[in-house]
């Protein structure tokens, strides 16, 4: 086995609980490349060994550790995959238990569950598996996570069928094969790529075959009904607007209490998903309708309008894809909350979110309350929230806190 030399400061840092090597973070002395996707032992400027990790030839992470055991061998490492997996669908038993209101969790989240480089995710019936590493898109991994998950999910021969969907730009990151739309690795019987789930009461439609990206809006779960409950619980229910609503998590929650929502979204793919799943909830009373707009774009036009709303949802994409993006991160932060200020009712709902790791919580606050300032409004944080407990954080690895909801009374 390859040792991979770091240097003091990456040594202290993995010390103290944090997982990744940094390509940056290797000493120039190195004598000679790991093999792509194997296994190192990390050691340090003194060559005391700190663990062992798989390596990435490609990654600017070079190395994720994956045990704090030297040397660890191929047969030790999937052997603990194995276990681990069992461990996190137990956590999922205790945190996100399966019931007729929600049937759709994250499985396996990565490095918050001591499995870097692998997350799953279960839609009812579908689970989809995606392996991000050259260290864990390997045959040998790809079998022990399907026999994993078969056994904690389907152990009587229950209908499960794994999906594995690679996110082509980490695969390219990664230097890994070209993915195909995706690959069928276990089913009983036929092998669907549809399936129709439950979050909070509500159901959604999910096709495994779209370009949808696997656990895009699973982590607002609790998101999505605790600010259906805030807004339920004013005195403003008129009126609400969900900006980037993707497929209409939060609208469609928020047409269960507001007597009109409009969902605005760039993507028109988006736009027909959403309005599948609101054909999927006959029941929702409100006048619901969708916008295929640009989100800055459509609040500059309403900030010229007389237009008010009682509640407004921003949920954007990740602005800051790493540190240097940062600063104009927030400057769209910024943007989007002073325009939904200006566009509240006097005692609106404001729920807006950030799931740039990059933008911290404290950072990600200051930026909101800057916009109530400049909008001239008086803003109550009633609530501050992250992603749904089956997206569980380490507290010595803050990118596994990425999400941000504040929820806010705006007079």
């Amino acid at each position: 086995m390859s040792n991979l030399r770091i240097t003091r400061r990456a040594a202290d840092r993995i010390r103290a609980g944090h997982l990744w090597v940094y390509r940056t973070d290797i000493e120039a002395a190195q004598a000679e490349q790991p093999a792509a996707g194997s296994l190192v032992t990390v050691v340090d400027s003194r060559n005391i060994p700190l663990g062992t990790a798989i390596y990435s030839s490609a990654s600017t992470i070079a190395a994720r550790i994956v045990s704090r055991m030297p040397e660890l061998t191929r047969a030790q490492y999937l052997a603990d995959v194995h276990s681990r997996i069992e461990a996190a669908l137990q956590l999922r038993r205790e945190l996100a238990p399966e019931s007729e209101a929600n049937n759709a969790h994250r499985l396996i989240f990565s490095e918050a569950d001591n499995l870097p480089g692998i997350i799953a995710d279960r839609y009812n019936d579908l689970v989809l598996l995606q392996l991000l590493t050259q260290g864990t898109a390997q045959d040998d991994v790809r079998d022990v996570v399907v026999s994993a998950l078969r056994e904690g999910l389907a152990p009587n021969g229950e209908p499960l069928t794994i999906w594995e969907r690679p996110d082509p730009r980490i695969r390219e990151l990664e230097e890994l094969p070209a993915p195909v739309d995706g690959a069928l690795l276990s089913t009983l019987g036929e092998a669907p790529t549809t399936t129709t789930f439950v979050l909070n009461g509500l159901r959604f439609h999910y096709d495994a075959a779209s370009g949808q990206k696997t656990g895009a809006f699973l982590d607002q779960r609790l998101n999505y009904a605790a600010a259906a409950a805030h807004v339920a619980a004013s005195s403003r229910r008129a009126k609400a607007l969900d900006v980037c609503t993707y497929q209409g998590g939060f609208a469609l929650h928020l047409a269960q209490v507001c007597a009109q929502v409009t969902g605005i979204d760039a993507s028109h793919a988006a736009l027909e998903a959403a309005d599948r799943n609101l054909l999927l909830n006959p029941a929702l009373k409100a006048e619901t309708d969708w916008i295929e707009a640009d989100a800055f774009e459509y609040l500059r036009h309403l900030d010229s309008t007389p237009e008010k709303f009682d509640a407004i949802v921003l949920d954007p994409p990740a602005f800051a894809k790493s540190k240097r993006a940062a600063e104009g991160a927030a400057r769209g932060y910024k943007e989007l909350n002073l325009r939904a200020l200006r566009l509240l009712s006097p005692g609106g709902t404001l729920v807006t979110n950030s799931c740039s790791h990059h933008v911290s919580l404290e950072e990600f606050t200051a930026i909101v309350a800057a916009a109530a300032v400049d909008a001239g409004r008086r803003v109550q944080l009633l609530e501050t929230r992250s992603a749904a407990p089956d997206h569980p954080e380490v507290l010595t690895l803050p990118e596994t806190r990425y999400l941000k909801c504040l929820i806010c009374r705006v007079d």
